[in-house]
């Protein structure tokens, strides 16, 4: 039933005709939850089909996507949607399985950290079981293996090692000859995430090299120095992979470069939005969304997508940090200043990404 509901060419018409959008058989999803939720339409379903504990704030959940998810590559993020209290919400997360593990038994793992005061991350560690039904996303991102082969230094700090760890496991099954070493910072030795996986990856793939610092158990915080990176043989042609809090990799960043290493060696991925130095003095304003004939006003740094939610909107995101651009979406008028690097756009129509988006004075959007 499924397959012809998603391809028939005259549900698809009739679609269009009665309910404007191109994916008739999501209206039936009720029906089908009901019956099987993985047979829901308007996203990919998952079954978490595994919980298990990595440390003390940080959970694995390893989820079996429906058949036709497209797969990713290792370093690669999904976004991911889950229902609170009747409320959509959609996050994103790294993958930290390898896609061997997908192609060979179904399955992915998401490695995640419990945060102070987050919503979804806290209700996944509290309350999500095995063989409950999530949406996935598809995977996007470019923090991506080097091909050809090249050597490699990864830094990490805490849950940052997490689309680390699906690197590794795909290169280390891969046959990946070129020398690769990770430099792991956390806050002390009972927060290495996967601990028996790295030290089981060093015993069995002789190119990689695992050095872990607990910058909480000396009496001088081990932070990341010139010396470490001394101890990185070969550092200038390495490929430089760093994935962590922002103080890290800002740290990181510095020091690389000092040391010569271009812009276009160092690759990074967030878990949260880095923000800009943003004048505050010249943000928010009356926002006009066009198609729902919606008018609201905004005050201080609040981002586009913030605004059409507190409207009661709910336009097409995913990750929330400026990334899988799923969020774009036409400006018709007036200007916005995004948050990641500070620049203001031009005051006519353009493209623009919700989730990095702030107004500054009057904006009109096609939503």
């Amino acid at each position: 039933m499924i397959s012809v509901l998603e391809n028939s060419p005259t549900l698809h018409w009739l679609g269009r005709q009665l309910f404007n959008r191109d994916d008739p058989a999501a209206f039936f999803d009720p029906l089908l939850e009901r019956i099987n939720p993985m047979w829901v339409q308007q996203y990919t379903p998952a079954m978490v089909t595994a919980i298990y504990n990595e440390t003390a704030d940080t959970k694995t959940f390893v989820l079996a996507p429906a058949k036709r998810w497209l797969g990713f590559e290792a370093g690669q993020h999904v976004s991911i949607g889950i229902d609170i209290d009747g409320i959509r919400r959609n996050r994103t997360f790294s993958l930290s399985s390898s896609p061997i593990r997908w192609r060979t038994d179904g399955t992915v793992t998401l490695t995640i950290k419990r945060l102070p005061g987050g919503l979804v991350t806290n209700w996944m560690h509290d309350h999500l079981e095995t063989d409950t039904v999530i949406g996935l996303g598809d995977a996007f991102g470019d923090f991506r293996i080097p091909s050809p082969q090249e050597p490699v230094l990864y830094i990490a700090g805490g849950s940052g090692i997490t689309p680390v760890l699906s690197q590794l496991e795909t290169m280390a099954a891969s046959d990946y000859r070129a020398p690769v070493t990770l430099l792991y910072f956390v806050r002390t030795q009972a927060d290495v995430i996967a601990a028996e996986k790295l030290h089981a990856l060093t015993g069995r793939w002789s190119a990689f090299t695992l050095k872990v610092y607990a910058t909480s158990e000396t009496e001088t915080p081990q932070f990341l120095s010139d010396q470490h990176l001394d101890e990185v043989p070969g550092l200038a042609g390495r490929r430089c992979y760093l994935c962590g809090p922002k103080g890290l990799m800002d740290l990181a960043n510095d020091l690389l470069y000092r040391r010569g290493i271009s812009e276009d060696r160092i690759h990074s991925t967030f878990f949260s939005v880095p923000a800009a130095n943003l004048d505050s003095g010249t943000l928010g304003g009356a926002v006009h969304f066009e198609r729902s004939n919606l008018d609201v006003s905004s005050e201080g740094d609040a981002v586009l997508l913030e605004i059409a939610e507190a409207a009661k909107l709910s336009p097409r995101h995913g990750c929330r940090m400026g990334i899988c651009h799923q969020c774009s979406c036409r400006k018709t008028s007036g200007t916005v200043v995004n948050r990641l690097t500070g620049k203001a756009s031009g005051p006519g129509e353009e493209t623009i990404q919700l989730c990095v988006s702030v107004p500054s004075g009057p904006v009109s959007i096609d939503i």
